[in-house]
């Protein structure tokens, strides 16, 4: 029964969340694909039609926006996980149940958005004529990957912000140092032509690990991967397994210290 009572908690939270996003917009829920795409707009007309970034890589324009994409879930989740607990302090002190939901229902959210802008890129994929590999149906346990990441951050965020407000505006920074660090806007060509240890070393970052892998399947085998640039096996496995262990960290520092929340907040 109680665990019946937390996916209630859970689902009520993702659907409460979903509709306080956009309350009082004009256009409403149409923002989680606009959103994405205005940005895409600017940075398509920038790296792409001025900076030229990109011409040796197929269909570019549409690995530009899953990459956007991507990294957009990994923001939202980790921003909004970040100051969930602050946000709930009233639910916090007046019921008792297991506090991780919240950040859960935060992540589910985000990845309701995600799977909304893979269906814009999907149509654009189309439209460009992108050819899938046949091994695109990785591509979901790519996307556990990206959601285990996220969530992992967003806990260790979260049990930090409950106690150091600082943490907010220091993200920021490190989400857009993050940001140049990963080969987004950019391809991995770029770096490679000028330094093949420093492409090596962007590629073991793991979003770009899976922002690379995700461009491979969907866009083009054009697109370098960690494990065709990088020879030792060990080293390659060392994006795929970080993720893992940063939720596992995450969750069990969360864990630990969400017994007194209802107290700091």
């Amino acid at each position: 029964m109680f665990e019946r009572k937390n996916r209630i908690l859970l689902r009520e939270l993702v659907k409460t969340d979903f509709k306080l996003r956009y309350q009082g917009s004009v256009i409403g829920y149409i923002w989680s694909v606009l959103k994405p795409l205005m940005l895409f707009a600017v940075m398509y007309v920038v790296f792409i039609y001025f900076l030229r970034f990109g011409q040796d890589v197929p269909h570019f324009a549409v690995a530009l926006l899953l990459g956007m994409v991507l990294w957009n879930f990994f923001t939202e989740t980790t921003n909004l996980g970040m100051m969930s607990i602050v946000s709930r302090g009233d639910l916090l002190r007046k019921l008792s149940f297991p506090t991780h939901i919240i950040v859960v229902a935060i992540s589910i959210n985000a990845l309701i958005n995600l799977l909304i802008s893979f269906v814009i890129v999907s149509i654009f994929g189309l439209i460009n004529g992108v050819e899938i590999s046949s091994f695109a149906w990785v591509v979901p346990f790519l996307l556990v990957e990206l959601y285990a990441f996220s969530l992992g951050v967003a806990f260790v965020l979260a049990t930090i912000y409950v106690r150091f407000r600082d943490i907010g505006p220091i993200w920021e920074v490190l989400l857009q140092i993050g940001m140049y660090m990963t080969p987004l806007i950019y391809p991995v060509t770029l770096v490679l032509d000028r330094s093949e240890w420093i492409a090596k070393l962007l590629l073991l970052n793991p979003m770009a690990q899976i922002i690379q892998d995700m461009r491979y399947l969907l866009t083009s085998p054009v697109n370098i991967t960690t494990w065709q640039l990088i020879e030792q096996k060990w080293v390659v496995v060392i994006p795929y397994v970080i993720p893992f262990i940063v939720l596992f960290v995450g969750f069990r520092l969360f864990d630990k210290s969400s017994k007194k929340f209802a107290e700091i907040i």
